[in-house]
C-alpha cells in the first residue's frame, strides 16, 4: 500500500500557517516584548510532544532534507535526546505512583532542559522551515488548560492582558487530522491518532505499514488459508 500523505500534510500546513500568522500579529503589535531573534535558542531546550500528524510530517521531511554523514550525526543526537526524555518521563511516572502531586510533576517536566537534536553548533535550527508548531509559538503568550505562559526571555509582563494563543484549540485540530489519517489508512490501531511522541522519537521512528497497523486483507486471507490447508 502506498500511503498518500499529501491531503493530511496540506491540512497540517494550514494549521502551521495559522500559527505563523498568530505569531506575526503579536510580534507586530508587541514588538518590544517579543525577543525572538536569530541565535536565540531558548525554545530549543523545551520538552514537548508531537501528535501523530506532526511526527509523520517531520519524519517525512527529515528523510528528504538530510543524507549521509549529516543525517547519521542528527540520528545520533536524536538517540541521546530520546534517552534523556525517557529518563525524565520514567521518573515522572514513578513520582506519580509514589503519590507526588501531578501539578508538581508537570512543573518539573516544564523546567527540564533537553537540547534539541536539530539545534546546530551556531545555535540555529537545522530544520527551521519544518520546525514544530510549539517552536513557532514559543515567544508569545499561550494558554493550555486555562493556564497561561510565555517564554521567560520575552518582555511580556505577568498579570497584564495580551493576545493569547489557545494551544488546546490547535492540539484538538492536530488530533482531528491524525484521527482522519488513521481512519483513511484503515489502521488496525484505532487509538494511533491519540499518540504523542517527542521530536527525537519522531525522527528515529520508521513509520512503516507495520508500525501504522496497515494490513493487506488479501494477504491476510491468503495466510489464513495456508494455515488451514497445512
Amino acid at each position: 500500500m502506498d500511503i498518500n500523505f499529501t491531503p493530511f500534510f496540506k491540512k497540517y500546513e494550514e494549521v502551521l500557517a495559522m500559527a505563523d500568522g498568530a505569531f506575526e500579529r503579536v510580534k507586530k503589535e508587541y514588538s518590544e516584548s517579543v525577543k525572538c531573534k536569530t541565535g536565540c535558542s531558548a525554545c530549543c531546550y523545551a520538552l514537548f510532544d508531537l501528535t501523530l500528524i506532526e511526527a509523520l510530517y517531520i519524519n517525512y521531511h527529515f528523510k528528504k532534507a538530510f543524507k549521509g554523514k549529516e543525517k547519521n550525526e542528527l540520528i545520533d543526537k536524536s538517540n541521546v535526546a530520546d534517552r534523556e526524555v525517557h529518563r525524565i518521563k520514567k521518573k515522572a511516572s514513578e513520582d506519580l505512583k509514589t503519590g507526588k502531586k501531578e501539578d508538581e510533576i508537570l512543573t518539573e517536566i516544564a523546567m527540564a532542559h533537553i537540547r534539541c537534536p536539530l539545534l546546530n553548533e551556531e545555535d540555529k535550527c537545522s530544520f527551521y522551515e519544518y520546525r514544530p508548531i510549539t517552536c513557532r509559538l514559543y515567544g508569545i503568550p499561550q494558554s493550555i488548560g486555562g493556564v497561561g505562559h510565555t517564554c521567560g526571555k520575552s518582555g511580556f509582563v505577568e498579570g497584564k492582558q495580551y493576545p493569547t494563543v489557545k494551544l488546546d484549540i490547535i492540539q484538538n485540530k492536530l488530533y482531528e487530522i491524525s484521527s482522519e489519517f488513521v481512519k483513511e489508512i484503515k489502521s488496525g490501531y484505532t487509538k494511533l491518532g491519540d499518540m504523542l511522541v517527542p521530536l527525537s522519537m519522531a525522527i528515529l521512528t520508521d513509520y512503516s505499514e507495520e508500525y501504522l497497523g496497515i494490513t493487506d486483507k488479501e494477504d491476510s486471507a491468503k495466510e489464513k488459508e495456508e494455515i488451514v490447508n497445512d
